[in-house]
């Protein structure tokens, strides 16, 4: 709101708001990511988990996984709907189970093929079971990260894209 001092017109107070007006969309967008960033680091860490303890116990590096990937996907995506993109109720079947079935298998594949490739890598080399664990963990872990910027923008532009967004406190002027 422009104010007026001496007849002379303030226009401070105008532009500092249409510049906040401009950059509203940014904080959103980073509470987002963070939120989403988080439910993904604990859903990672079940996931290592499951993992590390089904290869510990001998599974085949594609069944273990596959089932650590599910282990953390199912939980990831009840805590990111609801924390990072603030939706409530019932999800939507068409909309966004879906949707976030199609993305979450995407990475998932890639996560779980990358493994499985890595474990036909060092099956030659005839690692011993605690190195050959560190090695297949360490490609897991390495595939999650590599596809969470492409899986959160993908959630956010068309799985939650009709979500309501999360408010961020403004600071009193």
């Amino acid at each position: 709101m422009a104010g007026m001092h001496n007849g002379v017109v303030s226009t401070a107070s105008t532009s500092a708001g249409q510049a906040q007006a401009a950059t509203s969309s940014h904080p959103r967008l980073l509470v987002r990511l963070f939120r989403a960033a988080t439910s993904s680091a604990l859903a990672t860490g079940i996931s290592q988990v499951t993992l590390i303890g089904l290869l510990w116990w001998g599974a085949a590096p594609v069944l273990a996984s596959a089932l650590a990937f599910i282990a953390g996907a199912i939980p990831n995506f009840f805590l990111a709907r609801r924390w990072a993109w603030g939706r409530r109720g019932t999800p939507p079947m068409r909309s966004e189970l879906l949707p976030y079935f199609v993305v979450i298998g995407l990475a998932g594949l890639a996560s779980v093929g990358l493994t499985t490739f890595a474990g036909w890598l060092t099956e030659p080399l005839n690692l011993s079971g605690f190195v050959r664990i560190v090695v297949l963990d360490a490609v897991f872990l390495g595939s999650y990260a590599v596809v969470f910027v492409m899986k959160f923008a993908l959630l956010d532009r068309l799985v939650f894209r009709h979500a309501t967004r999360i408010r961020v406190a403004k600071s009193p002027s």
